[in-house]
């Protein structure tokens, strides 16, 4: 019987999680979700310059929010580093590795050498004892890569990928300063973790490769490995700040949902048919790593846009009108009315299916929490002839007498009081939309009156007669 299915997600804190960083957690999870294992965290924090408190609250910040959530605690990097030096003084001990009292001159020197004689670099000390004279002297310890053969990692992306054993470096293990080195210190704890499948990059593959030397020296099962293609620009280039938000915070701060973003970025290497729009226990359902594609996925906000419009037209009312508040208020540093929220969740319904990010269906809500009175643009006080004032006037009345508020019913009345007056809607509408909206983005009439109530949308009316008299 086969081993559940562990997955982990393993970033540094650097003060942001990168897009790419969030599509391999992304993937890790699905994966970990479809096949009912476990996901987990462990934070690379060995840097103990960047690994402030600040920056791992990021790592957890960013997964917290894109909805990712990890299984039993994090796991600290740093805590682990005397098992790490365990398992160097393990592969001393085997045969595996060696201490190397080269200077750094020299091995820049002999790889030089090494490279121009056609293998990497192979320390002379890999075959001498240390004596006497280098007692005390500092030193680092290196990996014994085989001579022969090659290292052959069994990828669930790539396929076979071959490393002749040439070609690798005797790596180092352990530093002058006593600290090991990344790829000694991923092996030991993806093994301790109980880690199956290792999900992440390419630009790690050439690291699977080191790390399976790790593993079959350690006397270890190697993980299924599978490495995700690059992310790239629209343009196909490498993902740069020219082509916009590049971290998770971006994408948050830009009005984009969790569940949009998640939906976008299992399309960055995995898709199914030709499903662009779906759930996450769609994704679930379906995901399977070995459906990943190796070519390169371009970051297009044009698509991303377009899945993000779809989630948003599908969430709940209230949850995005306690989004939207806080864009208005905290973000624009706008007076809100008391009833602000209620008067968000009249509007957004009628609203949201024009919204690409949440920072647009603010805009197209913001006529609804405008503080009365409303100040008036130049457009709306020129059409407030003294005609369309006597016409907003017994509009009024109409509306006082209204039995059906709702959009449909308020837009027929609308019709119905213009044929009334002897004229057409355009009459009257320009001058009634300004009144009601303040001369931002608003929805047709008969849904700006219906979210606006009947109390609001007469006072705006009257305040503007007032005013201009």
């Amino acid at each position: 019987m086969s081993s559940p299915v562990v997955t982990r997600i393993a970033p540094s804190p650097t003060g942001s999680m990168h897009i790419g960083n969030a599509r391999s957690a992304l993937f890790n999870w699905l994966y970990a979700k479809h096949t009912g294992g476990k996901f987990l965290l462990r934070v690379e924090d060995t840097d103990r310059e960047r690994s402030t408190e600040a920056s791992v609250q990021v790592i957890f910040d960013s997964l917290t929010w894109l909805g990712l959530m990890w299984d039993g605690e994090p796991v600290f990097q740093f805590a682990r580093a005397p098992i790490h030096k365990a398992a160097v003084q393990r592969l001393l001990d085997a045969g595996h590795a060696y201490h190397d009292y080269l200077t750094v001159a020299e091995a820049d020197a002999l790889k030089e050498e090494s490279r121009a004689a056609g293998h990497a670099l192979r320390s002379p000390w890999r075959d001498r004892k240390p004596g006497p004279t280098e007692e005390g002297k500092p030193h680092v310890i290196r990996f014994r890569t085989p001579d022969e053969g090659d290292t052959v990692v069994e990828d669930k992306v790539r396929g076979t990928v071959r490393f002749p054993n040439k070609d690798i470096e005797d790596f180092v293990l352990m530093r002058t300063d006593g600290t090991v080195i990344y790829n000694l210190a991923v092996t030991v704890d993806d093994h301790d973790m109980g880690v199956t499948h290792v999900i992440r990059g390419e630009e790690h593959l050439s690291n699977g490769g080191r790390q399976t030397l790790l593993y079959k020296a350690l006397g270890w099962d190697v993980p299924v490995f599978a490495h995700l293609p690059l992310i790239l620009g629209k343009d196909g280039g490498k993902l740069s700040k020219r082509h916009g938000a590049q971290s998770v915070g971006d994408f948050r701060e830009m009005g984009y949902l969790p569940e949009g973003v998640r939906n976008y970025l299992a399309k960055l290497g995995w898709g199914h048919g030709d499903d662009e729009l779906f759930t996450d226990e769609e994704a679930i359902a379906w995901f399977d790593v070995v459906d990943v594609v190796k070519a390169g996925a371009r970051l297009d906000f044009d698509k991303l846009n377009h899945v993000n419009n779809w989630h948003i037209r599908r969430a709940d009312d209230t949850r995005l009108a306690e989004l939207v508040l806080p864009i208005l208020r905290d973000e624009r540093h706008l007076a809100l009315p008391d009833d602000a929220l209620a008067r968000l969740e009249a509007a957004i319904p009628l609203v949201k299916e024009g919204a690409k990010t949440l920072q647009e269906l603010a805009d197209l809500s913001l006529y609804a929490i405008k503080v009365r009175p409303l100040a008036l643009d130049d457009k709306t006080i020129g059409n407030l002839t003294d005609e369309t004032r006597g016409r907003l006037a017994r509009l009024v009345e109409a509306l006082r007498g209204a039995n059906d508020w709702t959009p449909q019913g308020l837009q027929d009345l609308l019709k119905a009081f213009a044929e009334s007056e002897g004229v057409g809607l355009g009459k009257i509408g320009p001058a009634l939309r300004g009144v009601l909206s303040g001369g931002v983005q608003a929805p047709d009439l008969g849904s700006a009156l219906a979210s606006l109530g009947r109390d609001e949308s007469i006072g705006r009316i009257q305040d503007a007669l007032s005013h201009l008299r």
